[in-house]
């Protein structure tokens, strides 16, 4: 069995990114996802201005994130990038928005958006303007 774990060093270095990537793409929703035992921990990053015919250069928003913010803890390799109306962002999005504010939100082996899940961390978002909460001020 696969005991890779989310570690803080992921979780803060994956908010330092979010927090750079959303200077150029409104983010709707991110969370780290493991799918299953077979499965890494991934990023995802929801926005509603993902779309199938600019995803292409979304991710050239991520590389370009991910050297800004130079952080050994973070892999660009382990970023997905969804649309905002993708199940599993909408799981996210009713997470962080039933949360306290500024408080991310492990979620331990189950059911999320949809799928069966090993795990999940969705970080924190700001309700009151729907929009995440990534900075640390």
């Amino acid at each position: 069995m696969d005991q890779e774990l989310l570690v803080t060093e992921q979780i803060e270095a994956g908010r330092k990114f979010l927090e750079v990537f959303e200077r150029s793409i409104p983010i709707r929703a991110a969370f780290w996802l493991k799918a299953g035992e077979d499965s890494g921990w991934y990023l995802n990053v929801a926005a509603e201005q993902i779309t199938d015919e600019n995803i292409r250069a979304a991710y050239g928003e991520v590389v370009r994130a991910a050297r800004l913010i130079d952080d050994p803890n973070f892999d660009r390799f382990r970023v997905k990038l969804l649309g905002a109306t993708d199940p599993l962002a909408r799981a996210a999005w009713e997470v962080c928005r039933r949360s306290p504010p500024g408080i991310g939100v492990h979620v331990r082996d189950g059911a999320f958006g949809g799928m069966a899940v090993e795990g999940a961390y969705v970080y924190p978002c700001n309700v009151a303007s729907k929009r995440p909460l990534y900075s640390a001020t």
